[in-house]
């Protein structure tokens, strides 16, 4: 995984992994969960894919957004 930058230090996200279709957020607390394009719909995932690039917001968006929309918890 991607240590995930977080540039204010105040994200509960710690790292991530994009691969085709999907993306892996590890949260601080040690979950891991993925997000699929089909679960939380392409432009929620295009988004989530450029927050995390960004190392900024991600774990806003979550929140706000698409957090019950996983479509597994890894860990």
């Amino acid at each position: 995984m991607e240590p995930y930058r977080d540039w204010d230090d105040d994200s509960g996200v710690r790292a991530f992994e994009i691969s085709e279709g999907q993306i892996d957020v590890q949260f601080k607390t040690g979950a891991v969960y993925r997000y699929t394009s089909a679960s939380v719909g392409s432009a929620n995932f295009d988004q989530m894919v450029d927050l995390a690039r960004a190392g900024e917001g991600l774990n806003s968006f979550i929140n706000r957004v698409v957090k019950k929309l996983y479509s597994a918890k890894l860990r």
